[in-house]
């Protein structure tokens, strides 16, 4: 006898294919979920991982700048010291030149030469005083021009002082300091 089936077979074969794609596309569906989770998570541990790097790199910045600041500082007062130590230096090296300075004044005043004012201005000196006569101010400036210490006399001005005596003059002149060798101070 024939076998003929009669069953709707084709609309079980289509149903049981459906549920095969609906199972392979949950299944699709779930694995893509899950690879996308699972790239998810390696871009945000790579994210975190790169922003603590980010963080670590940021705070070892800021603690050189600080330290490169605090270097700075330090050189600054370093300048500041130094600075004072040869000021102090400059100093306690020409706390002698004044009393030579004076020393010399004393030697090359000749007789009937008085000194009333003497007024220093940088490395120049302004030299007021009366004289008996003209000729003591040129003798004057011919041992100041002699002097190792002094350069340049320059007569400014010369007014007569008749109370002084009838040939005395009052005079005012200029002179430049002169740095003498180290074997000239000596003398």
């Amino acid at each position: 006898m024939a076998r003929i089936n009669l069953l709707p077979w084709r609309e079980a074969r289509r149903e049981q294919l459906k549920q095969e794609f609906i199972a392979n596309l949950g299944v699709v569906v779930i694995g893509a979920g899950m690879l996308i989770a699972l790239a998810y998570f390696v871009l945000t541990s790579s994210i975190d991982g790169q922003n603590a790097r980010n963080n670590y790199m940021q705070l070892s910045i800021d603690s050189l700048n600080e330290e490169v600041q605090e270097i700075a500082a330090l050189k600054s007062r370093r300048e500041q010291l130094i600075d004072r130590m040869n000021i102090i230096q400059g100093l306690q090296g020409n706390r002698p030149v004044i009393v030579r300075i004076f020393d010399q004044f004393v030697r090359t005043l000749p007789d009937g030469v008085y000194y009333q004012r003497l007024q220093r201005a940088n490395q120049n000196l302004e030299i007021d005083g009366t004289a008996e006569s003209n000729n003591r101010v040129s003798n004057l400036m011919r041992r100041l021009d002699a002097s190792d210490w002094f350069a340049g006399p320059n007569l400014t001005a010369v007014v007569a002082n008749p109370a002084f005596g009838e040939q005395a003059n009052n005079f005012s002149l200029a002179v430049a300091l002169a740095t003498p060798s180290s074997g000239e101070e000596e003398q």
